[in-house]
């Protein structure tokens, strides 16, 4: 096998090199949006196609080679470590909702929210629930019903209440030490992932604490009685022990790989103490959970073969070349990786796959300005974070349109409610500004 050094780039700057993006774009967006629907068209199958693309381009190239060069960098180290974390996180989170662990955290935290407080409540209760399991898209599955519930029985409004749920599930998940995006963002800069959620806390804070006030607002109203959780119990507590403990022993600096796996012991502990299930139960949960993440592993392959490609025809180089008419310095470096993996989210409407693409290139980006890479990590995973809860076709949005289909909420109208992402997006932009790092 080749060394990646024996591939030099053969031609120093291509924009045909490109045309594998463009064939992306085209594919997915473009039968996404005439179908109107983001889940028509799979990811790996626009990735299969693009990546097809890129190995017929170069006829100066036998195929084999071409081949050879897509698997070598579909097995780069770093990609290879991000799919390691994905199946343990797969296989952490199935075994923690298994066991109910999501479910007790979720009635623990609602059981100590005065009614008055409940919306904003949502916001921290979601941003916790979204922190510990690393999903929004889990978390907003989890809540929605109940925000539900209370819209149906108070007087609240439901696009507040809808909104308030999934800002803060997208708070959680862009602090997570296991959430997707973290994972992205950290393994293509090569920093560590407590050193990314530390850097984000500068970004998100104010915009979080802001949202917790905006949310307390409408609930100065008078409004029927609701109990939301009649009770909790000791088992709750014992279900939730390894989400506090991968939490703190994360943000101490442990690694998180060694966390997973003292977390799937313990949920498994946990599980066959409480007759949840038996041992080959447990064995079935956590494959179950590995399984889960097929298409992210699948999508992150091809990515890793698809950017060796279009590096080794010229492609990066191309951008480079042309992101310098733009780029002077470090500050606009910071605002080009920003620009530069928003554009992508917007097209494929999945933050995870955006920061995959576009993080080689950011992180060239970074080397050659002289940005830190923890700073390029964050930037990467919070514009993200923005553009997906800024557009109504995100995946987020929908799920939780499709959950609340009772109120009559429409993508348009959730986003109304969704305070969060638009004033992260203005915070991240007076951080670049005001920062000096």
């Amino acid at each position: 096998m080749h060394n990646h050094e024996e591939y030099p780039q053969w031609r120093t700057s291509s924009f045909k090199a490109l045309i594998p993006f463009i064939v992306f774009v085209i594919f997915y967006f473009g039968f996404s949006a005439f179908t109107r629907d983001f889940s028509k068209v799979p990811m790996t199958v626009a990735f299969i196609i693009s990546s097809a693309t890129a190995l017929i381009l170069n006829h100066r190239e036998k195929l084999n080679k071409k081949i050879e060069i897509f698997a070598h960098g579909m097995g780069n180290k770093d990609i290879m470590i991000m799919c390691l974390i994905f199946i343990l996180a797969g296989a952490f989170a199935q075994s923690a909702t298994t066991i109910g662990a999501v479910d007790s955290a979720v009635k623990i935290a609602l059981h100590f929210i005065p009614l008055k407080f409940i919306i904003s409540g949502l916001f921290i209760v979601s941003a916790l629930i979204s922190l510990s399991i690393g999903t929004s898209c889990g978390t907003i599955a989890s809540l929605v019903p109940i925000a539900v519930n209370i819209c149906q029985t108070t007087g609240f409004s439901p696009f507040i209440t809808i909104g308030a749920v999934v800002g803060g599930a997208m708070f959680g998940d862009n602090l997570s030490l296991i959430s997707d995006t973290t994972i992205a963002s950290t393994r293509t800069q090569n920093v560590d992932m407590r050193d990314k959620m530390l850097y984000n806390l500068r970004i998100v804070i104010v915009p979080a604490l802001i949202c917790v006030i905006l949310y307390t607002l409408p609930c100065f109203v008078e409004t029927t009685s609701l109990n939301v959780v009649n009770s909790i119990n000791f088992e709750m507590f014992v279900k939730i022990i390894p989400y506090i403990l991968l939490l703190i022993l994360g943000v101490i600096g442990v690694n998180v790989m060694f966390l997973l796996l003292i977390g799937i012991i313990l949920n498994t502990i946990i599980g066959m103490s409480y007759g949840i299930f038996n041992i080959f139960g447990a064995f079935s949960c956590i494959g179950d959970g590995t399984i889960t993440m097929a298409t992210t592993l699948i999508v992150a392959m091809l990515a890793g073969g698809l950017l060796k490609m279009v590096r080794y025809n010229g492609g990066i180089t191309y951008i480079l070349n042309s992101a310098e008419k733009f780029i002077k310095n470090k500050k606009t470096c910071e605002f080009g990786i920003c620009a530069l993996v928003g554009i992508i989210n917007l097209f494929t409407a999945n933050n995870t796959v955006a920061i995959i693409t576009s993080g080689p290139i950011a992180k060239e980006l970074s080397l050659k300005y002289n940005v830190c890479p923890k700073k390029t990590a964050s930037l990467l995973d919070t514009i993200s974070c923005c553009v997906q809860g800024m557009i109504p076709y995100g995946a987020q949005i929908l799920i939780a349109v499709s959950l609340s289909s009772s109120l009559s909420l429409s993508s348009f109208s959730v986003m109304k409610g969704l305070f969060y992402p638009v004033l992260m997006f203005f915070g991240l932009m007076v951080y670049l500004i005001i920062s000096k790092d």
